[in-house]
């Protein structure tokens, strides 16, 4: 990584004065003890959005009732883009009782990285959250995400997405073992997504970049910060239900991580497959799905990074925007369900 410059990125007030800390290692962070209700770390929550009315509704509610002791929400800021469904009716709606809340337009889709350049435009907070439109967190999930920056160490903090989705069903029951291994792998060496908070030391991230997180993670490490996964911050989400879906969507991240690969020279946690089967070996249990859909699901995502690496590296396609997967896009009913 030592290869590629990311000073177009900083902010001229960290440049030079960027801290110089010492790289962070597991177990080093402790959260200091802070008397009665004492609020000591501001954020901003942001929120990208495409065509979301059923679930952004619900996002801003349960972001409103966070249980916070010492974490401050001071902004939550949508940026809807290219909407053509509800979705910014009922931010403006949100908007009239919580004076928290901001939207930001874009006309058409320029890809999320676009949508968050644009939110690190628009706030002055230094702790930023960025969740996911189509996912739920529970009632501690931001305290938990955000508090562990009490540690000048801590540049970035990632939570733990828990799938909505049926196990019974093979599309349910990849959903789960998925992101179980995600789990087991960020214990380890955090791989974040879904759900992460980071330190603003930058003022944009690589614009055509279809993996947002994989693109922050570098450029926090670059100023000598370290990863956090917090496996307590809790945010719930859908796996897709459609093998179609399943496949571009893990076709599209494999794409967008050889990009981050190509461009900053860095690999997340989970692209070493040698890494991951130990992994999964160990989540094997005497149930016939695990024996039957275990090898099936492995068949399918290696055929997945397979037409990702052809994606990206024959016919020079990066999907930073990318199809919509519509069976992701109902987490209230799958909670409610």
């Amino acid at each position: 990584m030592t290869d590629h410059d990311f000073s177009f990125l900083l902010p001229e007030a960290v440049g030079e004065n960027a801290p110089k800390m010492s790289a962070w290692r597991p177990g080093s962070v402790t959260v200091p003890e802070y008397p009665g209700d004492c609020i000591v770390i501001s954020c901003c929550v942001g929120i990208m959005a495409y065509n979301e009315e059923t679930n952004i509704g619900p996002l801003l509610e349960a972001l409103s009732q966070q249980r916070l002791k010492l974490v401050d929400i001071a902004e939550i800021i949508v940026v809807a883009s290219g909407c053509t469904d509800r979705t910014e009716a009922i931010v403006r709606d949100c908007c009239r009782k919580d004076d928290r809340l901001k939207l930001l337009v874009q006309d058409s889709r320029e890809g999320k990285s676009s949508a968050i350049n644009l939110l690190l435009w628009n706030t002055s907070q230094e702790i930023v959250v960025l969740e996911s439109a189509d996912t739920l967190p529970r009632p501690d999930t931001i305290e938990a995400l955000v508090s562990p920056f009490a540690d000048p160490a801590v540049g970035m903090t990632g939570g733990r997405p828990v799938p909505t989705n049926a196990p019974t069903s093979f599309m349910g029951f990849a959903a789960h073992l998925l992101w179980q291994l995600h789990h087991r792998v960020s214990l380890h060496r955090p791989k974040m997504g879904e759900l992460v908070a980071f330190r603003r030391y930058f003022r944009q991230i690589p614009h055509r970049s279809a993996v947002d997180e994989a693109s922050i993670e570098p450029l926090i490490k670059g100023q000598g910060l370290g990863l956090l996964y917090v496996p307590e911050a809790v945010v719930l989400n859908k796996g897709p239900e459609t093998m179609s879906d399943f496949f571009k969507q893990r076709r599209r991240i494999f794409a967008g991580h050889l990009y981050v690969k190509d461009t900053l020279g860095y690999k997340v946690s989970t692209m070493n497959g040698l890494r991951i089967l130990p992994l999964f070996l160990r989540e094997i249990k005497l149930d016939w799905r695990y024996l039957l859909w275990g090898p099936a699901l492995v068949l399918l995502e290696c055929l997945a990074r397979l037409m990702g690496a052809y994606d990206y590296m024959i016919r020079r396609k990066n999907p930073f925007v990318w199809p919509v997967a519509k069976s992701t896009k109902d987490i209230v009913q799958a909670v409610i369900g």
